[in-house]
């Protein structure tokens, strides 16, 4: 079942989604709508019109659990690149926006672009990137809210750059004690990385925790 939603702020279970895990229609794209839909285990995936999904199963990154191969690794050991954090969150949304994809349309449209950076402006979301020489080649960005981070997504214009991103954020996430790492769905990238599936039912157990539990990103 689908809800389409008005003015008021709320969503419905996400439990009662769609079979492709599409739970609602309609909103807004505003910093407390997203939040909730964030806390609720909800994320927005189109603009025209807004869409609200929960797919189950979840995919997720265990912290402390990522797995680097040995290409990575060298990479990694080589440190080719300087990582910032929240340096250029505008720049990364929009690198990632640019990359090509094989649906007909980008889902980050420039009304995403304007949420996102509205929430990180309120610090809800933040971004690592990767410069060479002062340029821009690589980065990630995602949704932060107490100890869980929902990760959006990442682009690379060197090699590995987008991966050596991923790691950096991961390590800041072990370090700093986050207790949920969000990557919504699986594909070939973040698979090979080590992230896996988790029931829906588990993932909002685990959401309502780390929502609740005291973290700074930053």
């Amino acid at each position: 079942m689908v809800t389409f939603l008005d003015e008021r702020l709320w969503f419905p279970d996400p439990r009662k989604s769609r079979d492709d895990g599409l739970v609602a229609v309609g909103g807004d794209l505003t910093v407390p709508r997203m939040l909730l839909a964030y806390r609720s285990g909800l994320f927005p995936w189109s603009a025209e019109p807004i869409t609200w999904w929960s797919p189950e199963p979840r995919a997720v990154f265990e912290i402390g659990g990522l797995h680097i191969g040995r290409s990575l690794a060298r990479t990694l050991k080589k440190a080719p690149y300087e990582v910032t954090y929240d340096k250029a969150f505008d720049s990364v949304i929009r690198c990632c926006a640019m990359v090509p994809r094989r649906e007909s349309a980008c889902w980050i449209s420039d009304a995403f672009i304007h949420a996102y950076n509205a929430l990180a402006r309120a610090g809800h979301a933040h971004s690592v990137e990767c410069w060479k020489d002062g340029v821009l080649v690589g980065g990630i960005y995602g949704v932060s809210i107490g100890a869980f981070f929902a990760g959006e997504s990442m682009f690379h214009r060197a090699d590995d750059a987008s991966k050596v991103a991923l790691v950096h954020l991961e390590r800041r996430l072990a370090e700093r004690g986050y207790r949920l790492f969000d990557t919504q769905m699986l594909t070939p990238t973040t698979r090979q990385l080590g992230a896996h599936e988790i029931p829906r039912t588990e993932y909002l157990k685990r959401l309502a925790v780390a929502v609740e539990t005291p973290c700074r990103f930053g």
